[in-house]
């Protein structure tokens, strides 16, 4: 138990820094007024849980490895407090379309993405 513990724990972190990451990494090179930092890492939490579910469904079982990354990195790196407050910051502007497209780009990207790796 200890060590799954561990695991997750470190996983978290390492996730969280990757989050922060591309929340640097999207200040350098984007301008607008979209959450476009918090998009970009539950899309990409989604692609690695959906990617982690084919392999560890099919290839490999090691528990350990699952819950270092689907539960502890994946739990880090994506951000579903960070995506409802950032909308509800657009929504209190009064942008009420890009709020809405916030929700609908999320919703059909990080969805998307695991319904065309899990095609079961």
């Amino acid at each position: 138990m200890f060590q799954t513990v561990m695991l997750v724990f470190l996983g978290g972190g390492l996730g969280s820094l990757a989050r922060y990451g591309v929340t640097l990494a999207v200040k350098q090179f984007s301008h607008i007024n979209f959450p476009i930092a918090t998009l970009i890492a539950n899309v990409l939490s989604c692609l690695i849980i959906g990617l982690a579910f084919l392999i560890f469904s099919s290839k490999l079982q090691d528990q350990m490895l699952k819950m270092f990354l689907v539960v502890g990195f994946c739990g880090g790196f994506s951000t579903f407090s960070a995506f409802s407050f950032e909308t509800m910051e657009i929504f209190r502007r009064g942008e009420y379309f890009l709020g809405i497209t916030n929700v609908a780009v999320s919703f059909i990207l990080c969805i998307g993405v695991l319904l065309f790796l899990v095609k079961k």
